[in-house]
């Protein structure tokens, strides 16, 4: 995420940390009035209100609702490199394309996806994998609006192949136990956080109701594609099909894993007649490179073991 994203997010907003590079986003100007009652207010509620940035620990003077330092926000970068024209799956191969359609992965090529294009803002790891674990698991809600940002980045890349006129925007739906548990579906409050930050009278309408989840599944950490995709066979249903019936709809969730919730989702509105199910997530497991795992400090076998560790409930 770059300096100009977080002054996007909160253009007059204080922001401070305790590093020695410490700086101020937004209108204040050193030497000004204004400049010294933001940093006499900062001062004050780091003494008033004691915290750590929740991602590197680092403490925090900053007037804000989200424990997060701006140096761990603008560490989290969109994925960049080439990736699967279909699932957005990262390609190290040259010679990974399929006629005029742009690059695909061995998988898209071998399989035809259930949806129609899947984009992811970055990459499942570091601190954009703890934000969503702040909103996700530690009920962190202000982080939905910066992730909901970068939902909304995603959701722009997929835009100009939109038919024209109003596009159903469906949450991928918590099971009612799951909810109650949360309190809040994380895809839902994102998908919310990223139609906020677009223009009045966007085309894009949130959805809910539309897609629910009609058995509570187990935990998807851990497991295999296959085993993912037998954990939610037959879990998710249509509530309202004259939604869907002869339109293209989006599909939004917090991770891409392997596929397998999305594809069930998508496979669950094609059969309710929709004609095509697009996919917009803020972030994606990425394979990593020969050379990544060469070069990281515990070399191949760390490399593994940091993925095989990444804990992703989702799909």
């Amino acid at each position: 995420m770059s300096p100009s994203l977080v002054s996007r997010i909160w253009p007059k907003s204080v922001y401070r940390s305790n590093r020695e590079e410490t700086r101020v986003v937004g209108e204040n100007q050193p030497g000004s009035l204004v400049a010294f009652g933001g940093k006499l207010a900062a001062s004050l509620f780091s003494v008033l209100f004691p915290s750590d940035c929740r991602i590197c620990g680092v403490p925090l003077s900053n007037v804000s609702r989200l424990p997060v330092c701006p140096e761990c926000l603008n560490a989290i970068h969109p994925i960049e490199g080439t990736v699967c024209i279909t699932c957005g799956e990262r390609i190290f191969s040259p010679y990974a394309v399929d006629g005029a359609t742009g690059p695909r992965c061995g998988l898209c090529r071998r399989v035809e996806p259930i949806f129609s294009r899947a984009v992811a803002y970055g990459s499942y790891q570091s601190g954009l994998r703890e934000l969503i674990h702040l909103l996700k698991f530690g009920g962190v809600r202000s982080a939905a609006s910066v992730l909901g940002y970068m939902l909304g980045e995603a959701i722009s890349r997929l835009e100009p192949e939109f038919p024209a006129g109003d596009m159903a925007l469906i949450p991928v739906p918590l099971h009612r136990s799951k909810l109650r548990q949360r309190g809040f579906n994380q895809a839902e409050l994102t998908a919310r956080a990223a139609l906020n930050a677009r223009e009045r009278g966007d085309r894009l309408r949130l959805c809910t109701g539309v897609l629910i989840r009609k058995r509570e599944t187990a935990s998807q950490i851990g497991l295999t594609s296959h085993q993912r995709r037998e954990n939610l066979r037959g879990a998710f249903a249509v509530a309202q099909p004259k939604v869907v019936l002869g339109r293209e709809v989006l599909l939004v969730d917090d991770v891409y894993t392997t596929g397998a919730t999305v594809s069930e989702c998508a496979r669950v509105l094609r059969r309710a007649g929709a004609t095509k199910v697009w996919v917009a997530t803020i972030a994606r497991t990425l394979k990593i490179s020969a050379q990544e795992m060469a070069i990281s400090p515990g070399g191949a076998d760390e490399a593994i073991g940091a993925l095989s560790l990444t804990p992703a409930a989702g799909g």
